[in-house]
Parts: structure tokens; sequence; C-alpha cells
């Protein structure tokens, strides 16, 4: 019955031609979905492109390879759910590119952690993560800090973005670096039109050095916003749109 394996067992092409075959459905059924992306996500009140100080901060955590020991993905698991809170949605991570899920954890999930921690916590902890965390295995990064966030980038990471779908307008593309400054510096110049542009997020200055614009105050600004935009006490899965 089985006996047509044989032709792939004795002719390379004929294998070849077979895992291609087998590899090309595999990919289809994998990559299909992706064109109806739209359709397959919920849309989420709350949910938000990131800023620009936020977006560079989320540079900064991947280039670290902080993801390599902190997922971002809550599981439907009662013990998940207890620990770190509502289970993560789709259209949580619909902005990024990236996206930061995986269930590969040295430290815990950080899917939450916008708002669990002061700012003068995570400073601590990226300082020093043993001087809050006693049996802490990471390792410091004092150094962002000292490293001023270079700004000269921050349109071009925008226009990427934007060509990835995230609607960022022309106008916040043009004014990237400076409502990275004025996230970080809230009583400084452009704080108003920050405000205008992006609504009512986090304006502070997250690194305690009010005189600098840090990798330290963009990190900071990225953990504090991870799991805070949904009200997750009105939130209902399964209720329209417009009654949430």
């Amino acid at each position: 019955m089985w006996s047509f394996h044989r032709w792939f067992e004795k002719h390379s092409l004929i294998l070849l031609i077979g895992i291609l075959v087998v590899v090309s459905i595999g990919g289809l059924v994998q990559i299909t979905p992706l064109f109806f992306i739209e359709s397959t996500i919920e849309r989420v009140e709350g949910v938000r492109p990131y800023t620009p100080l936020e977006l560079a901060g989320r540079q900064v955590y991947v280039r670290e390879g902080c993801y390599t020991c902190h997922s971002q993905m809550i599981r439907p698991l009662r013990d998940e759910v207890e620990r770190y809170g509502h289970y993560s949605l789709a259209a949580e991570s619909m902005y990024d590119h990236p996206f930061q899920w995986g269930s590969k954890r040295t430290g815990p999930d950080l899917a939450r952690v916008g708002g669990r921690y002061s700012d003068e916590w995570h400073r601590a902890h990226l300082t020093d993560p043993r001087s809050v965390v006693p049996e802490s295995v990471m390792p410091p990064y004092a150094f962002l800090a000292d490293a001023d966030l270079d700004l000269r980038t921050m349109s071009d990471h925008l226009r990427a973005n934007r060509l990835l779908r995230v609607p960022y307008t022309d106008e916040q593309i043009a004014s990237a670096a400076a409502d990275a400054r004025a996230q970080a510096t809230p009583f400084g110049e452009g704080a108003y039109e920050f405000e205008q542009r992006y609504g009512r997020v986090a304006q502070r200055d997250f690194d305690g050095d009010p005189a600098r614009v840090t990798e330290m105050d963009a990190l900071i600004a990225y953990l504090q916003m991870l799991g805070a935009g949904v009200d997750f006490s009105t939130y209902q899965a399964d209720a329209p749109e417009n009654e949430r």
C-alpha cells in the first residue's frame, strides 16, 4: 500500500520536489491568514501606537536582548492570570514589530508591568537588579542612564513602522524627535503640542535627570505603558465595541 515512498527514497530529485511541495503548503497555511489580519484581530479600546520615546525604549529593550528572559504573553491559565493579570489579547500587540510573545521566562512576564512599579523602582532595578530583587540573575544596565538617546533617527523609526501599517501621521513623523524630548521633559518646549498629537499619555522625567533625555528614559517609558492601556475592569470580550 505504501510502496510509493520508494520513489522518494531512490530518486533525490523527486524527494526534493516533495519537500518543496510540503513546505509550500505549510507556509501558505501560516501566511494566508495574515492577509486577513484586520478581520481577525479584535479592536480594543485603550490600545494605541507607541509614542516616539516609547518606541525608542522598545528598540533598546530588543537591542539588549530583554526578550530572551522576559515574555510578554500571559496565557489563559489560572496560575498565570492570578500572578500576572488578565490574559494577553492579540490586539495589544497589533503595533509590535516584531511582537514579544513567548513562554520562555527566566524573569517574570512583563505584559502587565506598566504602572505596577514606580519610575524610581525601575531605575534602581535597571541600575542594580539585586538591590530590589535579591535573587535576580539579571545583569545591570546602569549604562543606559549615561547614554543620550539618539533623537536623529526618531522620524525614521516612525516612518518604518507606518510602512507596517502603524497609523502614524505625517505630523507625528515630522515631529518625532521633538515629541520624544517633550515626553521626557513635560514642562519644556513642545509639551503642549505633544499632548495634542498623542493625547493623555505619561509625560514626566523617567530617569531622574531632567537635563537629559537618555536611553533609560526611553526604556522606562516603554515598560510603564506595557499592559496599562486597556481597562480590564470594564472590558468584555464578547461585547460590541461601542458597549465597552
